[in-house]
């Protein structure tokens, strides 16, 4: 059982000590979270019914004290701007996005400086000399205007940061430093009012000099008492970071020469479980994680005594699906960052889409088509807007850069001039009207909350999403109007969303007091749990590691005694092991993946802990990887069941195999399988830039225009000459019918286009030429279908063969059947010595589909045929003709008899039967 938590002890003592008169003490706590367990603490540690005492957080007792409002960080930056705008020339005046890179920066050093109660003039001249002296050797003629306007800009900053001081004061608003200033200034006051209330200050760590100020003062005038959450062995340890803030306290404050320290704690030495858990990757922790709470459960280990602390908040998502269904009550205590938040994206995408569309051509408003199919095709948007349609006509034709008028008369063609709110709401022209769009995004996500069901769990939390962002919203729409004029484009606008989205956040609700509870590592301070587990125990995440958001150096912030990355190392220490200080067993999860986004090395907390391990500590030290399987991939085998037999019997009698089936067959039998049998095409997709296949088609289409006006006739000159002018259309042309609207006038389908016009022009060159030598040329067939049916006593039944030959024409008393390839054909691949196996081998695909046309071609006209390939990549070998025979002393036949064909016939029938044969399932091969 976990000894007392340190929120017991105080309930204790608030009880022991002020029981008649718990209305006049005030309990300050470092965050608003732990007021609820204190009054839970009082409420277990009492059995009569009591006013509980008013408890509050630091910052609220610190608002309280100066009588000024804390406004968050976009409105300061507003309030800031104005300032800036009064002390600077009209002419000199950067506009609101450029200032705000700046002043964010900016406003964080003067909230350290006041927090820290130092002399800003002092600091701000110290900067100015530490500028100046990096220019001591430039004499006053040699500087630039950008050294004068950088040395400018320090001497400005004591005006800034005086002029917005009295600005907010004067308002009654301000930011966390100033209020502690002002804090300061106003304690006497304060004090004198307190009359007889008292204050207990509780489970503090780590104070700026404004509250230790205020603090020192309270105790001094014993209006106040402060209790420290220490344990023994890092307050005497002078080089543990975990006791540097408490220590010095300690040490420090007067009221400890005479006074007892309290309380200092024996619970950290004291029996623990530690198990240290390595895995790669976040997901992995999840998954463990979830693990543990699972055995946890099972040990009856009650879940009100467990936390989860996640040292990176994005695994909270993942954790929660990890999660056994045993779980019934859950507190997540932290928000979900807008940033991941699905409503928050798809505004990112539609400013992205509207920004691009008037950057790219303001009067066209011309819409990329990824960017259109990132908004239709969100989970937000597609359930709901019912035009897939126009998804697949964008996918069809090759749509890449469109006009808002084209996306609108597709939509009207598709649907029929069907009202569609929804579209028009996110498709419609934006204008530079910040508040108009503002308006216009409010509508989309009112209307997408009309679309959700309140009954449904899972839309519940959509709701949530939708909400959060809707309130994101309507506080833009308040800044514009309240600051009118300073976003004045869509570009400030969404630089100023994506600034107050990372401050949206969307809550969750649940019970805080039971069940299993879920934190940040902030979220953690002052309470106690039993077990704990802590992720992300890396560099970089715990400790969060240098960050360096400031203007001034490393070396000066240590001088003025303001916090660098050492003092914020030592706050992480102290929350870190707060959370073992009482914790029975305790989890520790990292990542340890030294590689890639998420990755980091094990934390130097880990390694601390393991150094100096204390006897009654029980320390496990265990890997996690994932399983890998024996075999990378199992090969596809798919048996012939009746079914796929009679689709095999309606390929073969009703369609025909077709040569490159017969080939895909011999590839690989599982793609055999899926384009053929099953039928699956591959999906249609946008090509931005011209497939391989499909500027093949381009070429075959475009001869087979220029040839059809000459087809049955022998070629002239003129005729190659009249087809030769004709190039551009006819090839323009089919580029318009092939590839529909994709663009070819510039970047790589320009060069696809210019390389189609050159290889059809190349061929023609090489046809003039033959013509010109005197060969006689006839085309007798175009893109002809030809087919032939197969029988044979072996077969179960006539066998179809069917299939579209390129060319066939008569040149000088022999046809000719031509295949064209715009890939390189080399001569040797078309040659066999014989017909032994050739179905068996990928290599022979060419002879095969060849062989195929052969067979199947039927002529009246009693010439030798050859048949063979015109490569548009091997231009200078001209026709390859099929070869019998090769190798040295061998007489090569590139005619094709009736034995051949028999041959041929042979290898075909063993290769049909190889497909039919029910006993001989379909293989996957692997190259």
């Amino acid at each position: 059982m976990i000894n007392d938590t340190f929120l017991d002890k105080l309930s204790k003592h608030i009880l022991n000590s002020f029981d008649n008169n718990l209305q006049d003490i005030i309990v300050v706590l470092p965050n608003k979270r732990a007021k609820v367990f204190l009054l839970d603490s009082l409420h277990k540690h009492t059995n009569k019914t009591i006013f509980a005492p008013q408890i509050t957080s630091i910052e609220d007792l610190i608002q309280e004290i100066s009588g000024i409002r804390v406004i968050d960080s976009i409105e300061l930056l507003f309030e800031f701007y104005e300032v800036y705008s009064s002390l600077t020339k009209k002419d000199d005046l950067l506009n609101f996005t450029i200032f705000s890179n700046w002043a964010k920066t900016l406003l964080q050093d003067f909230n350290e400086i006041d927090r820290y109660l130092l002399e800003p003039n002092f600091v701000f001249s110290y900067l100015k000399d530490i500028e100046a002296l990096k220019r001591w050797d430039l004499q006053p003629k040699e500087t630039t205007s950008l050294i004068d306007n950088h040395l400018a800009f320090w001497k400005k900053i004591p005006d800034y940061y005086s002029s917005l001081y009295e600005y907010l004061k004067n308002k009654k608003i301000g930011y966390q430093g100033l209020i502690y200033r002002e804090s300061v200034k106003n304690l006497k006051s304060y004090s004198n009012n307190l009359l007889n209330k008292k204050l207990v200050f509780a489970g503090f760590n780590a104070l700026n000099q404004a509250e230790e100020k205020i603090i020192l003062h309270l105790l001094t005038n014993n209006q106040a008492s402060i209790y420290w959450d220490i344990d023994s062995y890092f307050i005497n340890n002078p080089y543990h970071d975990a006791g540097l803030f408490i220590r010095r306290f300690k040490n420090q404050w007067k009221n400890y020469f005479t006074q007892p320290f309290e309380w200092i704690s024996e619970d950290f030495q004291q029996e623990k479980n530690i198990n240290i858990i390595g895995t790669p990757k976040t997901i992995g922790q999840a998954k463990i994680a979830g693990k543990i709470i699972e055995e946890l459960t099972l040990k009856n280990e009650g879940n009100n005594k467990t936390a989860i602390v996640l040292g990176d908040e994005n695994l909270l998502i993942p954790i929660l699906y990890a999660l056994p269904n045993s779980i019934n009550t859950l507190n997540i205590t932290m928000g979900y960052s807008g940033k991941n938040n699905p409503a928050q994206l798809l505004i990112s995408k539609l400013f992205k889409l509207h920004s691009n569309a008037i950057s790219r051509n303001v009067s066209n408003y011309t819409f990329y088509y990824k960017e259109v199919l990132e908004v239709l095709n969100h989970p937000l948007v597609e359930p709901y807007i019912n035009v897939n349609e126009v998804i697949q006509t964008i996918h069809n034709n090759n749509f890449t850069f469109f006009s808002l008028e084209t996306l609108f008369r597709l939509k009207e063609e598709k649907y029929n001039l069907q009202q569609n709110d929804y579209f028009d709401l996110l498709f419609s022209k934006w204008d530079n009207d910040v508040l108009k769009i503002l308006t216009r995004i409010s509508s989309i996500l009112l209307l997408i909350k009309s679309f959700l069901n309140r009954e449904s769990e899972e839309e519940k939390v959509t709701k949530a999403f939708v909400y959060a962002v809707f309130k994101v919203i309507n506080k833009l729409i308040n800044y514009c109007e309240t600051y009118e004029g300073k976003i004045n484009s869509i570009e400030a606008l969404y630089d100023m969303y994506k600034q107050v989205i990372d401050l949206a956040e969307v809550s969750f609700e649940g019970e805080p007091l039971t069940g299993l509870q879920i934190m940040g590592v902030l979220e953690s301070r002052v309470l106690d749990f039993e077990n704990v587990v802590i992720t992300s125990v890396n560099e970089g995440k715990f400790p969060s590691g240098k960050s360096q958001n400031s203007f001034i150096p490393y070396d000066v912030k240590r001088e003025l005694g303001l916090p660098t990355y050492k003092e914020k190392d030592a706050i992480y220490s102290y929350h870190f092991y707060h959370l073992l200080h009482r914790a029975k067993n305790i989890y520790l999860l990292y990542n340890t993946d030294n590689e890639g986004i998420d990755a980091g090395e094990k934390s130097r907390f880990i390694t601390q802990l393991e150094i100096e391990k204390q006897p009654k500590h029980n320390i496990t030290h265990t890997i996690y990887n994932a399983v890998l399987p024996e075999k990378a991939y199992s090969i596809m085998n798919v048996p012939k069941s009746e079914l796929m037999l009679e689709r095999l019997h309606e390929i073969a009698t009703v369609k025909g195999f077709s040569p490159s089936s017969l080939t895909s067959y011999i590839r690989n039998p599982i793609q055999f399988y899926f384009q053929r049998v099953l039928r699956i095409n591959e999906m249609d997709e946008v090509e931005e830039n011209i497939a391989v296949n499909t500027l093949g088609t381009i070429i075959h289409e475009a001869l087979e225009g220029l040839y059809q006006p000459f087809l049955g006739k022998f070629l002239a000159i003129h005729h190659l000459d009249e087809m030769i002018s004709r190039i551009d259309n006819v090839t323009l042309e089919q580029f318009k019918l092939v590839y529909k609207e994709g663009e070819i006038k510039k970047g790589k389908n320009l060069l696809a286009f210019e390389v189609a016009k050159r290889n059809i022009y190349n061929f023609l060159q090489l046809e003039k030429k033959a013509i010109e030598a005197g060969e006689a040329i006839k085309i007798i067939a175009l893109e002809e279908k030809l087919e032939v049916v197969i029988q044979d006593e072996r077969l179960p039944y006539p066998i179809k063969i069917a299939g579209n030959v390129d060319r066939i024409e008569i040149r000088d008393n022999i046809i000719r059947i031509i295949d064209y390839k715009t890939g390189k054909v080399e001569a040797n691949t078309l040659k066999v010595n014989n017909f032994d196996g050739l179905t068996s081998e990928i290599k022979n695909e060419k002879i095969i589909q060849l062989l195929c046309y052969a067979l199947m071609f039927k002529s009246n006209e009693n010439y030798p045929v050859e048949a063979g390939i015109i490569s548009f990549k091997n231009m200078k070998e001209g026709f390859m003709p099929f070869t019998l025979g090769k190798g040295r002393g061998v007489v090569s036949e590139t005619m094709i008899t009736e034995e051949v064909l028999e041959a041929f016939k042979e290898e075909i029938i063993k290769l049909i039967l190889n497909i039919l044969d029910k006993e001989i399932p379909l293989k996957e091969t692997i190259k």
